[in-house]
């Protein structure tokens, strides 16, 4: 792997740098050596994350970053909106004159940036923009296909955004491999191609007619490839989320017939912003599911504002309210949802 420096332009400890966390726990494609974000300089980046030291430094510059040699820049946000921070614009100048390729997944491309891609042909250097949307020959088309599938289809949804769909289905990828079942993970953003998925597209960059078709297209590819036990299907933002409702595709397109629901006890308002509404109850959402034909087989708590007592009494209540297995997956892993896996693919566990 090449090595690479993430920027978080002072955002690292916030949800908005939910990018740079995935390659902060992992990370498949690159090896990161160090992330840029003043606000935390001189602290471990996995410390600053969750409090698990990972060897990443993080520095105040890009001059310091520079030292690490890295031959990759990634930026390592989601803003609202996906437009450019100011002063990340300006490391990525840096980066781009210093002859550091560069690896964008916001939607303002930096291709469309004359200046960004003179420094970059005069360095030698790549601008990769991850959400540049495919060219219209390479889409593909919902066929039906996905109905030949017998592999069971596991969508992780969650009742907002920036809850941990992607980290939870990694975290039921590696748990199912150590018993002996193997699980693959489609992936629907950047940060899943960030951490070196092979299969899936990035949803937010596809024309809506083909999102569809490019789900489907990934799972079939998936399960004529890999033929795994199983398939997780990485949710975007949530089912009823009004800036930008998602999930229905991987339910109806993507054949998923049973859910794991990523939910966030504490949070009360779409992406905290009471203007865009309450979040319904968890009973509502596992009804709202059922209705589109899926079950939903468990439930992962976001302990965010949760104090570590609080967190265990959620479990506890949620077990006993809807009768399947809850996870803690940042804190404990998902453990519980193991005999799941095992119930859906008939495959013992250990075998």
């Amino acid at each position: 792997m090449e090595t690479a420096i993430i920027l978080t332009a002072g955002l690292l400890s916030t949800g908005d740098a939910k990018t740079a966390h995935g390659l902060i726990r992992e990370s498949g494609r690159y090896r990161i050596v160090g992330v840029v974000d003043h606000q935390h300089a001189g602290s471990d980046a996995g410390e600053v994350l969750d409090g698990r030291s990972r060897g990443i430094p993080v520095v105040s510059n890009m001059e310091e970053a520079l030292l690490m040699a890295p031959r990759w820049c990634i930026v390592g946000v989601a803003t609202l909106g996906g437009k450019f921070p100011d002063s990340m614009l300006a490391d990525v100048r840096i980066a781009l004159e210093r002859g550091v390729s560069v690896v964008n997944g916001l939607h303002d491309f930096l291709v469309d940036r004359p200046d960004m891609v003179a420094l970059a042909a005069a360095s030698n250097a790549r601008i990769i923009d991850i959400r540049k949307p495919k060219p219209f020959g390479a889409l593909h088309f919902w066929t039906g296909e996905i109905n030949r599938i017998n592999t069971p289809v596991v969508a992780v949804i969650g009742t907002d955004c920036s809850l941990g769909k992607r980290t939870t289905s990694k975290l039921m990828v590696r748990i199912a491999a150590a018993a002996g079942i193997h699980a693959e993970m489609i992936y629907t953003g950047q940060t899943g191609w960030l951490q070196g998925g092979k299969y899936g597209f990035i949803f937010d960059s596809t024309l809506n007619d083909f999102v569809s078709g490019e789900l489907e297209h990934a799972i079939v590819q998936c399960v004529r490839e890999e033929n795994p036990d199983l398939v997780l299907l990485e949710g975007q933002s949530a089912l009823r989320n009004p800036s930008g409702p998602a999930g229905a595709e991987l339910l109806r397109s993507g054949g998923a017939k049973h859910v794991v629901l990523v939910h966030a006890p504490k949070r009360k308002y779409y992406e905290h912003n009471p203007e865009w509404g309450e979040i319904p109850s968890l009973a509502s959402e596992i009804e709202l599911i059922a209705a589109y034909g899926a079950q939903v087989v468990g439930i992962a708590i976001n302990t965010e504002g949760c104090t570590a007592a609080e967190a265990a009494d959620f479990q506890q209540h949620y077990q006993q309210q809807f009768g399947i297995p809850v996870s803690l997956p940042l804190t404990d892993g998902c453990g519980p949802l193991l005999p799941v896996l095992q119930a859906l693919t008939g495959k013992p566990v250990g075998v």
